[in-house]
């Protein structure tokens, strides 16, 4: 299983360096682009996307979570942090477990 990251410039430089391919987009529609081709790659299990970027096209996101198994779309805050309104990951993962993290 593969993974790929959609986001800006320095999130995907930063999974570079791990590895990880991805595509650098400036705006919706390059992002609505970029995610139709990840999505279309059978090899890849897992599109790491930045919340920001997942933000502007967000019906096509939820869509492909409603509609599809894989790859599992997988939001993360990016370099400006965590949107307004959104739970941090260890907010998320606190929830998951049950119990408070470090």
């Amino acid at each position: 299983m593969r993974f790929f990251c959609i986001g800006d410039e320095d999130t995907v430089r930063g999974f570079a360096l791990a590895g990880v391919d991805g595509e650098a987009v400036a705006t919706p529609e390059q992002a609505a682009v970029a995610l139709g081709r990840a999505v279309a790659r059978a090899e890849l299990g897992v599109v790491v996307i930045t919340d920001r970027v997942a933000a502007g096209i967000r019906r096509q996101v939820e869509a492909h979570r409603l509609t599809r198994e894989r790859p599992i779309l997988v939001e993360i805050p990016g370099p400006g942090g965590v949107l307004p309104g959104r739970k941090s990951l260890r907010e998320l993962v606190q929830e998951a477990v049950g119990m408070r993290l470090g």
